[in-house]
C-alpha cells in the first residue's frame, strides 16, 4: 500500500478502549469509506469514501508518544480499513513506536488484506452470514467471495484472529446462523463470536424490520 499515514482518511479516535481487542487495552481509529451497505449498519456516515477525515494522523503520533507503558496497541477499524492505501504506512509507524496493531476488516478487499498481514498482530473478522446469503446483508455482490477469500488468507497466515457475526434476524434463521457455525469450524475457526444487533444509529426502514423479525420469534413464527 502506498502513501504516508497523514494520508489516512480518519473519522474518529478513541483513546482508551477496553473492548475492541479482547484482553488488551488499546487506542482505536475508525477509517472512513466501506464498499458495503450492510442493513445492520450503526455509522452509515462511514460509508461514503469522498468524506475527509476530520482526525489528523499528527493526533494519533501525539496520543502514541504519551502512552507508552499505558496502551498495547491500536486497532484500526472503520469503515473498512484495508480500502486506504495508507493503512500499510500507519501500521508500520504504530509498530516502530513500539505498540502491537490490531484490524477489524469485514474482508472486502483480500488482496489489500494480504498486504498489510505480516505488520498485523490480531484481526477481528466479520463473516457476516453463509454464502447464499451474503448479498442479502451487504446489499453488493460477490461479497462472500472477497469475505471468504480473506478469512483463508488470515487462517493462513496463522496470525491470531477472531470471528465475528453481526446476527441479523431479519435475513439469518438460527438454521442459517448454526449452519455458518458449522462452516466456519470446518474452514478451521477456533473463535467466533455471534454479536447481537444494535438498532442505534441504522435507518428507521431496518429499525422496523427488526421489530418485526423479533416479533415474530418471540411468537415462534416463521420469517415472512
Amino acid at each position: 500500500m502506498s502513501g504516508g499515514p497523514d494520508a489516512l482518511e480518519i473519522a474518529g479516535l478513541t483513546a482508551l478502549s477496553t473492548c475492541d481487542w479482547p484482553g488488551r487495552l488499546v487506542a482505536t481509529l475508525f477509517l472512513q469509506g466501506c464498499p458495503w451497505d450492510c442493513t445492520y449498519c450503526h455509522n452509515p456516515s462511514l460509508i461514503d469514501p469522498r468524506t475527509p477525515g476530520t482526525v489528523p494522523w499528527s493526533r494519533v503520533r501525539g496520543l502514541l508518544a504519551r502512552r507508552h507503558g499505558l496502551l498495547d496497541g491500536v486497532v484500526f477499524s472503520g469503515g473498512e480499513p484495508t480500502r486506504q492505501h495508507a493503512l500499510g504506512a500507519a501500521m508500520r509507524e504504530v509498530r516502530d513506536a513500539g505498540y502491537l496493531v490490531g484490524l477489524h476488516t469485514s474482508g472486502a478487499y483480500p488482496r489489500r488484506l494480504e498486504e498489510v498481514l505480516p505488520l498485523v498482530d490480531w484481526v477481528g473478522l466479520d463473516i457476516k452470514a453463509p454464502a447464499s446469503l451474503y448479498r442479502a446483508i451487504t446489499r453488493v455482490g460477490p461479497s462472500a467471495d472477497a469475505a471468504f477469500a480473506s478469512l483463508r488468507l488470515v487462517l493462513d497466515a496463522s496470525v491470531d484472529v477472531q470471528v465475528r457475526t453481526t446476527v441479523d434476524p431479519t435475513v439469518l434463521s438460527p438454521e442459517d446462523v448454526t449452519r455458518l457455525g458449522s462452516t466456519l469450524r470446518g474452514l478451521g475457526v477456533r473463535d467466533h463470536v455471534l454479536q447481537e444487533v444494535r438498532p442505534d444509529g441504522t435507518t428507521e426502514a431496518y429499525r422496523r424490520a427488526l421489530a418485526d423479525a423479533r416479533t415474530r420469534s418471540a411468537a415462534g413464527s416463521p420469517r415472512g
